[in-house]
């Protein structure tokens, strides 16, 4: 059988429909060349034995010409496998978080206890406005749909006792950092939330994205990109919720969800996770950009891997951070035929 590789997206996307066609190349540019390079006779066995045939190297470029997101493809790191599984411990000395109600600090309002998990302040808060919602089990990596709901249902309720609290914070954000290679600086699973006064830079962006394509194509962004992953087979629908296997990952095997509900998340978040898991993942950040309160809207989540975490190099680089172009090793449609 020969699946769909992103190195053969062009042909892919030139395969399909006129109506298809310009509507992938209004959002999305595409360019390809091939780096090449020379092999001293001293490392080409072991070059060979590793890569294959790098010589030559197919790279594609895709642009999200509407979101100036941007990720490079090596076709040779693609046909790599996903990430080998590597062994370490979570046992941690003397874990605060397993004893929270005594070694964590509450909020004024106080705390919001749920059956797997309970808030917390921040003890150095990201803003003025910032609990953890501390995992009543030890282990960072959930699996139970059950568990996430109660994350998810606690995270609401907090949400809403925070902004009765202070009625002019109105802006709720949620992320959850999995292990050290995802910024997280405690081992025992955590999420946090935010309320912020002001939106932050990346929902708000990501707003005006949406809001300005409406004005210019009178057509919805998000429905369209939805539209062009599931047209080609790297999205689907699980009940209300739209699943994509994102086409310009800011890193490795970025999922994008899509829905109007916050609790519908939780089922095909423990899905992915699931998936994450059975593929060696053990590193992850979580983020929900959510509605302003008492504005009805979508709910973006975004999950991603961060690598391996017995690596000591970051996965984030110099092109990450200033040339603001993604370099990605995992392939999207490979990523998705591993969700199916």
């Amino acid at each position: 059988m020969h699946f769909k590789s992103v190195t053969r997206i062009e042909e892919i996307v030139n395969s399909n429909t006129k109506e298809f066609r310009e509507l992938f190349y209004r959002i999305y540019s595409i360019r390809s060349c091939v780096g090449e390079l020379i092999l001293p006779k001293k490392i080409e066995k072991w070059a060979r034995e590793k890569f294959g045939n790098c010589e030559k190297q197919k790279i594609v470029r895709l642009t999200n010409k509407i979101s100036g997101e941007s990720t490079l493809f090596n076709e040779l790191r693609a046909k790599r496998p996903f990430d080998a599984k590597s062994d370490f411990s979570i046992k941690v000395e003397d874990c605060a978080f397993c004893d929270p109600e005594n070694r964590t600090p509450s909020d004024t309002f106080g705390r919001v206890i749920g059956k797997h998990c309970l808030t917390a302040s921040n003890i150095a808060k990201y803003d003025c406005i910032h609990a953890v919602v501390v995992f009543k089990e030890h282990d960072p990596f959930v699996r139970s749909k059950e568990v996430i709901e109660d994350i998810f249902s606690v995270t609401q309720k907090w949400i809403n006792k925070a902004n009765k609290n202070n009625p002019t914070a109105k802006y709720p954000f949620f992320m959850w950092n999995c292990l050290w290679k995802a910024g997280a600086s405690i081992v025992h699973g955590h999420a946090q939330i935010l309320l912020s006064e002001e939106m932050y830079s990346k929902p708000l962006q990501f707003r005006r994205i949406r809001d300005e394509y409406k004005i210019k194509y009178s057509s919805d962004y998000l429905e369209d990109i939805s539209y062009i992953h599931e047209t080609l087979g790297l999205g689907k629908k699980y009940g209300n919720v739209k699943v994509l296997a994102y086409l310009t990952p800011i890193k490795e095997k970025e999922i994008l969800m899509i829905s109007d509900d916050f609790m519908s998340l939780a089922d095909p978040l423990h899905k992915v996770l699931n998936a994450y898991y059975s593929m060696g993942v053990k590193s992850f950040n979580v983020a929900v950009y959510m509605p302003p309160i008492d504005e009805k809207d979508l709910y973006i989540l975004r999950i991603v891997d961060r690598g391996n975490i017995s690596n000591k190099t970051s996965d984030i680089g110099g092109m990450e951070l200033y040339a603001g172009v993604s370099v990605v090793s995992s392939d999207p449609f490979v990523l998705a035929r591993k969700l199916n």
